[in-house]
């Protein structure tokens, strides 16, 4: 602190200078880590069909073609019913008119009548409910797609991101082993999770098979299904 006096007449001015000392910045530890992701895979088998199948028919009378649709799909029904399939529902009630349409001119041909269902059963009795299910008067068969068991896919997630989480260590120890460096701690850890595995999908097929050809036995073949998951570490050495 520095004083000055300065006298002017009878008047004393006494000014006072304060040097405050600078701030000090606190050093920052600088934290050295690696960052490495792993990635886990695991493969299951496909054992549940999820299938929509049902009855289509044309006609010129609306009433007729729809009272004839409702029959078939009665007997169906039952078909699934006996068979203990799940998650059995009706997924779609249509009736709809055609027109030819000539020089600008719409004219009514006649009517199409659909009514369909979704149901779930193990792979093994695919092949045969639909060959029965034809016989009961189904026509069409839009979907089948095949996956594998709820509880086999949360199972199949856990051992994947096990093994991503263990990938992801690897890969980090090699790292530090070619540096010479040695892993201290995880810091963090990103889970990004195990997604669950895309239905395999058949081809859809029509009234086509009522034909003689497509009465033989169809053959359903599950195949597998693969879940993979995804592990982030960042590591201080």
């Amino acid at each position: 602190m520095n004083k000055l006096l300065l006298s002017i007449g009878s008047i004393v001015y006494i000014s006072f200078a304060f040097i405050l000392p600078l701030p000090v910045l606190a050093q920052q530890q600088i934290v050295k880590t690696i960052t490495v992701t792993g990635k886990g895979t695991q493969r299951i088998p496909a054992t549940v069909a999820n299938i929509q199948l049902g009855v289509e028919i044309e006609g010129k009378n609306a009433s007729e073609i729809q009272e004839e649709v409702a029959k078939r799909t009665t007997s169906l029904v039952e078909l699934l019913k006996s068979n203990n399939v799940e998650k059995l529902q009706t997924t779609g009630i249509r009736l709809q008119p055609n027109y030819n349409y000539n020089n600008n001119q719409r004219q009514l041909t006649g009517y199409t009548a659909t009514n369909l269902v979704s149901f779930q059963l193990p792979i093994d009795r695919v092949g045969s409910l639909l060959d029965n299910s034809v016989k009961v008067g189904a026509t069409r068969i839009d979907n089948v797609s095949l996956t594998a068991e709820e509880n086999a896919i949360a199972e199949a997630q856990k051992q994947a991101l096990v093994f991503a989480s263990r990938d992801a260590q690897q890969q980090a120890q090699a790292v530090l082993n070619a540096l010479n460096l040695t892993a201290q701690e995880i810091i963090t850890i990103n889970v990004n999770g195990a997604n669950v595995p895309i239905p395999i999908a058949r081809e859809a097929m029509s009234d086509k098979l009522a034909s003689p050809m497509a009465m033989a036995s169809t053959p359903v073949i599950g195949g597998e299904q693969e879940v993979t998951a995804f592990v982030t570490l960042q590591i201080r050495y």
